[in-house]
């Protein structure tokens, strides 16, 4: 069954889905349309900056509508807040180079971020080269290395913003599969997010290593990052587990892209997940219970 369902051509469907988002609706079918959206996954218009439905021209703008800038206040004593709306599907410290997708189904750590990335571009601690790859991402002594997995439902805000003060240095694409990354199907395929198209964004904040990534699913052949304009997610010619990098140091730039906590970052065009992997202090503390519902801004954990 999960060979069969491998097969399934979901990067051409997620295409055909997304020039079929972008058609433009005649005014008297939108709110309609719309309507049977919002009944059947359950969104809350009223938080939406533009609350009239004749607004949104075609279904991808609807999807990736913007909120009213009070709906979402971030918390200012946490160091790490979620970066979107969703569903915690897993969190807490990394072990033995494999992190749950969600309880139970683990992937690997390595298989998901890719080969580690040059010291040139990254502060990557200087381990010998035989020691384990989670360990060559813990930059700094005593520190340890945590994840955090959150699921956006098709009714959810899908945009995505920086869950703390940090700086993106690089970005590594894989341009893979787009299957369904919906908890059912999660606990089904093992290592899931690594067949899954997927944009990591990896830099440091005030207690080292940071990434977050942005993995694709069914129907979200569209993962955009604002400051990043040589991305171009489910392109029809890939090479099933390759990936590109590109560095956001350069000459002109030694520090990479800052980013402020709350700061717009990107968006999905429908559902997907994100997954932050930080190291920090052993008394870092998530403030969660899996499977609870998060929105953007509210606290995801603190020393």
């Amino acid at each position: 069954q999960v060979a069969l369902y491998k097969s399934v051509p979901t990067r051409l469907l997620s295409r055909a889905w997304g020039r079929l988002n972008q058609v433009e609706l005649p005014t008297w079918l939108r709110k309609p349309v719309y309507s049977l959206y919002i009944w059947t996954f359950g969104v809350n218009m009223k938080e939406a900056a533009v609350e009239d439905l004749h607004h949104y021209r075609n279904l991808s703008e609807f999807f990736r509508r913007k909120l009213k800038p009070q709906a979402r206040p971030v918390c200012c004593v946490h160091s790490v807040i979620s970066p979107s709306d969703g569903k915690i599907l897993n969190f807490g410290q990394v072990k033995n180079c494999e992190v749950e997708q969600v309880k139970g189904v683990t992937y690997s750590l390595e298989s998901f971020l890719g080969p580690r990335i040059s010291t040139e571009e990254m502060h990557f601690s200087q381990a010998p080269a035989g020691n384990s790859f989670q360990k060559q991402l813990v930059t700094k002594e005593g520190n340890e290395l945590y994840h955090c997995v959150i699921y956006l439902a098709p009714g959810d805000y899908h945009c995505f913003h920086s869950p703390t003060d940090w700086t993106v240095s690089h970005r590594r694409h894989f341009p893979g599969s787009l299957m369904s990354v919906n908890p059912g199907v999660a606990r089904w395929i093992k290592e899931l997010f690594c067949h899954n198209e997927r944009v990591v964004l990896t830099g440091d904040w005030k207690h080292g290593f940071f990434s977050l990534t942005a993995v694709g699913a069914t129907n979200v052949g569209l993962i955009r990052i604002y400051f990043d304009q040589d991305l171009h997610t489910n392109s029809p010619s890939y090479s099933k587990g390759s990936y590109n990098d590109f560095s956001f140091i350069s000459n002109n730039n030694k520090e990479g892209i800052p980013m402020r906590k709350g700061e717009h970052l990107g968006e999905f065009n429908l559902g997907s997940t994100i997954v932050l992997i930080f190291e920090a202090p052993k008394d870092f503390r998530f403030n969660l219970k899996a499977g609870q519902k998060i929105r953007f801004g509210e606290a995801l954990g603190s020393l």
